[in-house]
């Protein structure tokens, strides 16, 4: 992550600052003058595509406590109970509490509270059983306790945000099925899949009937509540592998993968029975909801997206025409 360097480069470049303005780099230059150095190569490694690659989580664990590690030793060197430098410890707690959750950083600030006694028993004047001391630990680790606590739960509530944006941008407001753009993705996903395994796959077009007629005689709240009915009913009738949306208007669409033409007519079946046997009531009526479908199965109708398109919608067209005919039936 970008913000993790610039992170990691702010407390290495104020360290330091205060590492050569308190004396300590000339005191002790090469213990000092070897950890800045160690800090800025780990700094490098991390960024190098090899490390960790596909375990990002495990990386960022390592790169937080390496953090906590440096400062502390930056605090040895700069008056550790009494260091200026202590409030470094909100760079690594920022990071946990953006990037690993409540329980990491909540760990960490523990952590460095034991860092702080030991650096506290190993500065002279200071006792650590005093209710001085207590209260001065107290006074230190209390925001450090408030930044995480509002840092996690800003985090949460951002990422709780993006998920419903994400969702919005994929999903159809009304029924909560993929919108077309999602379904076309996902459909281009298996169909790319299937020309280079050899696999297959069924695509169904669904035409509610007469909505048009629901929505004139009923409103469109009317004709929503069917779309809404449909929708169900498509959930309902095929696999959790299986992917529906609404493709516009009164037409929705569904995927079948690694389904053949038989298995598409099993489920073009479920889906007539399922919407059938599911009534709406309107204005104290009962009415029962029709659907027209076309189906054609990759690679047997055809190889092409643009031509399975075509023929689906060609099927479905035909299917209408047929289920007005007289004498054919409404769940046929």
């Amino acid at each position: 992550m970008r913000s993790t360097r610039s992170i990691e480069i702010l407390c290495l470049a104020l360290a330091a600052l205060v590492l050569i303005w308190s004396g300590a780099l000339a005191a002790q230059m090469w213990p000092v003058m070897g950890l800045l150095a160690a800090f800025a190569l780990a700094i490098v490694g991390f960024r190098r595509r090899h490390f960790l690659p596909g375990r990002s989580r495990t990386k960022l664990l390592i790169e937080s406590w390496s953090m906590v590690i440096f400062i502390t030793c930056v605090l040895w060197f700069t008056g550790k109970g009494g260091s200026p430098l202590f409030n470094l410890y909100l760079l690594p707690i920022i990071l946990s509490a953006l990037t690993l959750g409540r329980a990491v950083t909540l760990l960490q600030v523990g952590v460095i509270a034991a860092c702080h006694l030991l650096l506290a028993t190993t500065t002279p004047g200071v006792d650590v059983i005093s209710l001085v001391y207590a209260s001065q630990v107290v006074g230190q680790l209390a925001p450090f306790l408030l930044v995480a606590y509002l840092t996690t739960t800003l985090t949460a509530d951002i990422t709780e945000a993006r998920e419903r944006i994400e969702n919005l941008a994929q999903t159809d407001s009304l029924t909560g099925l993929y919108n077309v753009r999602m379904f076309n993705e996902v459909w281009q996903r298996e169909h790319t899949a299937c020309e280079r395994a050899r696999g297959m796959y069924a695509l169904l077009m669904i035409d509610i009937d007469k909505l048009k007629e629901i929505n004139e005689v009923f409103g469109h709240e009317a004709g929503n509540s069917a779309l809404v009915l449909v929708a169900q009913c498509l959930q309902r009738s095929i696999r959790t592998t299986d992917h529906a949306a609404r493709f516009g208007g009164d037409e929705f669409a569904v995927l079948l993968p690694g389904a053949s033409q038989e298995v598409a007519e099993v489920v073009i079946k479920r889906i007539r029975h399922n919407v059938y046997k599911t009534t709406l009531d309107l204005r104290s009526r009962m009415i029962r909801c029709n659907v027209s479908i076309g189906a054609v199965s990759y690679p047997k109708d055809a190889k092409q997206m643009r031509d399975l398109q075509s023929l689906v919608d060609d099927h479905m067209y035909r299917d209408k025409e047929l289920r007005r005919m007289p004498g054919a039936q409404a769940n046929a």
